[in-house]
């Protein structure tokens, strides 16, 4: 246990300079769906509340918060690996709650507006959005944050100082 801990939150930090733009991406996208959560209630609770989600006021809110601070952590390269872990688990509860509905034509939120509406067309429609969130956090999970990132930054003084 204590292995995948150190592993979790040691990340590679020799990536090339250009992972800060999937990290830019992922962590853009979960930044700003989070404070989506809270301005718009049918992006949140209403949205939780149609899905069934127990305490959907309590769980939209989680998720929305977890988005923000999540997504600013991605932004800066700071705990990304467990960042990452943590989004990836949270888009395959989100295809798994929403994407099923859809594959069977049951969902309780509106279908897509035009055909496919329902089978896996429009589930591969639908879902490709969070296919490109699942992706990228994959990777920065194995690949790290980069150079760029505060991770870089802490692992290089942590360098510093064990040289002493």
């Amino acid at each position: 246990m204590k292995n995948r801990i150190t592993w979790l939150l040691n990340p590679p930090t020799n990536g090339g300079s250009e992972i800060i733009l999937l990290r830019l991406m992922a962590g853009g996208v979960f930044f700003w769906e989070g404070i989506l959560k809270f301005v718009y209630p049918n992006q949140g609770v209403g949205r939780f509340t149609k899905l069934g989600f127990p305490l959907p006021e309590m769980t939209a809110h989680f998720v929305a918060t977890t988005e923000i601070i999540g997504g600013l952590l991605l932004l800066f390269g700071l705990l990304t690996r467990a960042t990452a872990l943590y989004f990836i688990l949270e888009m395959i509860a989100a295809i798994l709650s929403t994407k099923i509905s859809v594959f069977l034509g049951t969902s309780p939120l509106p279908l897509p507006p035009s055909p496919p509406q329902t089978g896996i067309w429009a589930v591969l429609h639908e879902i490709r959005s969070d296919y490109a969130q699942l992706l990228v956090c994959w990777f920065l999970l194995l690949a790290g944050p980069g150079i760029r990132s505060l991770d870089e930054k802490f692992a290089r003084n942590k360098r510093k100082q064990t040289s002493i």
